[in-house]
């Protein structure tokens, strides 16, 4: 099926053929869908932390940072904003002259003069037009108005990244996610000497864009918050491609040569396995918002941190015990007692396991990467979230799925998803080191059956995409995971330009 063209195209991407044939096999074979013991919620597998609890977790991440503790932020910015202004486009490309009366682009246009990125709009029309917004609109030329937002000649915004475009008003003018994403970062990751260490990924082709913004913005920060920036960006690796199949599972080819698609956002765990740092928390790019709403979010970062922090110590004191062979069996039963209330770990054949054994099986659970992954009250509809799994070994454990891994045909899963609490808006924070401060290979893992198969098309052609287990689904699979719950307050994504006419993003 791979010619020797094919094999040449692969090494220089970095790809292993067995791999591009393993991928071909799962177009034909499908992804399994995931065994589910039900949904994490309050009291099975979802933390609810006290008023005591929450400042403990508080004064732990502190003491860590006052101790010279180290911390990195990674922020998935790769993508660009184009379904953010799906609507627009619509309306653009559309033969209608008027938006529909309550349509989300009526909503954009009665609302013109509250989005931070105004300003901006105005100097472009008048440029194209010699009108403002506000003419424009007088005048209904609405699509010029709308075609200036997302259209190169205009802003470009649907082709830009979500990290360069202007989210938030400030007295002194505005501010890009990207800004926003590096104050919090000083407010939750700064060592004690001040130094912020952060790595956005990007695109190729907006590498630069990102550090001409970086070039203005930083400085001003720095000062003004009195901390010093070590920025990095990293993109997907070529070698996390996925190849494209037709929809007969032959590889899809145009020109002759093979056709290969981004591995989605599970790619990044080969940038993050990249970072040399003990503690990475992780955000999206548009979960942000203005200084003034903050509070909530730093508070929870801390708290997440904290917890992890202390998810470990206990970790490394048992392992310790384990190593030293100087263990009881009361030191194995408060172990499982961890194992069980804390890792949410179980496996009905460990009562079956003498006191050696039983000690291997403890010692191979605890010595992983750890998550602490914040969860949100589920107060919209069904869908992925944190949910309790049953693992290849025959255990089960906390995972965090998308909704495409659930079977839908299985009424007993689909129950799970309408009873299940929490929901997962990507708030998490890792600890990528052992206990003797060796960094994990995390490609080690993941759960490679966890990957995702849609339906897409090039040039009018059908072809199917695989996607790489996800960052926080299957590449994070064996990891021992912890879920805690966090205020809605802290999750506020930018998924539509509307959504930044929500009253956080307008404060």
């Amino acid at each position: 099926m791979l010619t020797k063209s094919d094999i040449s195209q692969l090494e220089k991407k970095g790809i292993n053929p067995e791999v591009v044939k393993a991928q071909l096999e799962k177009f034909v074979t499908g992804f399994p869908f995931l065994k589910l013991q039900g949904a994490a919620t309050p009291g099975n597998g979802v933390v609810v932390l006290n008023d005591e609890s929450i400042e403990q977790s508080i004064d732990r991440w502190d003491s860590y940072i006052a101790e010279d503790g180290k911390a990195i932020k990674l922020v998935p910015a790769s993508g660009a904003a184009s379904r953010m202004f799906k609507a627009l486009f619509a309306f653009v490309d559309s033969d209608d002259d008027t938006p529909a009366e309550g349509s989300d682009v009526a909503q954009v246009i009665a609302n013109i003069d509250k989005f931070a990125f105004a300003s901006a709009l105005d100097k472009v029309l008048k440029e194209l037009h010699g009108m403002t917004a506000k003419e424009l609109i007088a005048a209904h030329r609405y699509k010029d108005v709308i075609a200036a937002i997302v259209k190169p000649e205009g802003l470009n915004y649907g082709n830009l990244p979500k990290a360069l475009l202007q989210f938030h008003n400030y007295a002194d003018g505005s501010r890009t996610p990207l800004e926003e994403q590096l104050v919090e970062a000083a407010q939750t990751v700064a060592t004690a000497d001040g130094l912020v260490n952060i790595q956005f990924t990007v695109s190729p082709e907006h590498r630069e864009k990102f550090l001409e913004k970086l070039a203005i913005v930083v400085p001003g920060i720095e000062q003004r918050l009195g901390v010093k920036y070590e920025i990095s960006l990293s993109e997907q690796k070529p070698s996390t491609d996925t190849i494209a199949a037709n929809p007969d599972n032959t590889p899809f080819r145009e020109n002759g040569k093979l056709v290969f698609r981004p591995g989605g956002h599970g790619a990044l765990i080969e940038n993050l396995n990249d970072i040399a740092s003990p503690i990475v928390f992780i955000k999206n790019i548009d979960n942000v918002v203005p200084d003034s709403q903050r509070e909530d979010t730093i508070r929870y970062k801390k708290v997440l941190g904290g917890t992890l922090l202390m998810v470990r110590d206990k970790i490394k004191a048992y392992l310790d015990k384990l190593e030293s062979g100087r263990y009881t069996i009361e030191n194995l039963r408060e172990m499982i007692i961890f194992m069980h209330d804390t890792l949410n770990i179980r496996h009905p054949q460990m009562k079956l396991m003498d006191d050696s054994e039983l000690a291997l099986y403890i010692k191979k659970k605890f010595h992983r990467p750890i998550r602490v992954c914040g969860v949100v009250r589920n107060t919209g509809e069904p869908g992925g979230g944190p949910y309790i799994t049953y693992d290849a070994d025959g255990s089960t454990s906390p995972q965090i799925l998308e909704s495409t891994q659930i079977d839908m045909n299985n009424s007993e899963y689909v129950d799970m998803m309408k009873h299940a609490t929490h929901f997962n808006p990507v708030d998490l924070v890792c600890s990528l080191y052992d206990t003797d401060g060796r960094k994990f290979n995390l490609t080690d893992y993941v759960d490679h059956n966890t990957g995702f198969i849609s339906s897409k098309s090039l040039h009018g052609h059908p072809l199917k995409a695989l996607e790489l287990p996800g960052l926080w689904n299957g590449a994070m699979s064996d990891w021992n995971t912890v879920f805690v719950e966090v205020p809605a307050s802290t999750f506020n994504p930018v998924k539509t330009v509307n959504d930044l006419l929500r009253p956080v993003h307008q404060a």
